[in-house]
């Protein structure tokens, strides 16, 4: 009886190991996505419009 709850302590803890590792490796993917996309819009120029200030000095 005890190896049986042995086992199954180990089955869960190298379960447990395998969801964290998994989860490690999302995260590290969707920051990695995150770094590209900034690395490629560094390459852009600025985008923002340019406003003329067309009013008559007072």
């Amino acid at each position: 009886m005890k190896i049986i709850i042995l086992l199954f302590a180990i089955v869960l803890g190298f379960g447990a190991t395998c969801k964290k590792k998994a989860d490690d490796i999302r995260v590290t993917a969707a920051k990695y996505k995150l770094q590209q996309e900034q690395k490629e819009l560094r390459s852009y120029p600025n985008l923002l419009p340019e406003v003329l200030i067309v009013a008559p000095k007072a």
